[in-house]
């Protein structure tokens, strides 16, 4: 006599829920951060020690001002062998921390730089690191400020559009970011990238003319000189 098996059906294949999006406040590993973020190409977010935060919409004021900043450290940085200058890159601090620094200026690693150049993101904190703060001012002076400092940023540079405002901010031995005052000119000078030189009048003016004249002078002094020199011997060792 035959006997009727009975096959069991396979179970009705499941659709995979879509992940929610991206919140202000979120506390997430930085491996999830990342998974939703690859979602939201149209966002920009940050994770600063496991906390989300949702950046505001750009305005005209803010990319204006961007705009002229990366305009002057590209200048700077395409006549400098061994910097390079990254706009908006996601760069991994740590564990719980990614951001997405407006601009960041970072010496190559073969030159005792100390961030590593990945496929998609940065990992490590850039020499120099510039934040254009509109609405995000009091965010990117206190705990992004914070953050930076804990990873190692050397230098820390918050232009603040509405006040029209030049925050910069060296690391010093004890690991604190002291304020960087400009000269009686007026003049701000990098102690991280010798010759790198700033007037934040002309900057806010927009008076691009004066503020190559100020950056060039750096760039003709000697202490540019011996800083390039010893860029490009350790290049070449």
């Amino acid at each position: 006599m035959a006997l009727n098996v009975i096959t069991p059906t396979s179970p009705a294949k499941q659709t995979r829920r879509h992940s929610p999006p991206l919140q202000s406040g979120d506390y997430l590993s930085r491996s999830e951060f990342e998974r939703r973020y690859e979602t939201m190409p149209e966002a920009k977010a940050e994770l600063i020690e496991g906390v989300v935060y949702m950046a505001s919409p750009v305005h005209f004021a803010h990319g204006r001002c961007h705009t002229f900043a990366i305009h002057w450290l590209s200048t700077f940085v395409d006549n400098t062998i061994g910097l390079e200058i990254a706009d908006n890159v996601s760069t991994r601090l740590g564990n719980d921390s990614e951001v997405q620094p407006d601009i960041c200026v970072l010496i190559d690693k073969r030159a005792g730089g100390q961030v590593h150049i990945g496929k998609k993101y940065l990992k490590g904190a850039p020499e120099f690191v510039v934040e254009i703060a509109a609405s995000s001012a009091s965010f990117d002076l206190r705990d992004k400020m914070q953050l930076y400092r804990r990873h190692g940023v050397r230098e820390y540079l918050v232009l603040t559009v509405y006040e029209q405002e030049t925050h910069w901010f060296t690391l010093d031995a004890d690991h604190l970011f002291r304020p960087l005052l400009p000269d009686e000119k007026g003049i701000f000078h990098s102690v991280v990238f010798p010759g790198l030189r700033f007037e934040a009048g002309p900057f806010w003016r927009r008076e691009w003319a004066k503020l190559h004249a100020v950056l060039q002078e750096g760039m003709a002094s000697p202490e540019y000189a011996a800083f390039a020199a010893q860029l490009q011997e350790k290049l070449t060792d």
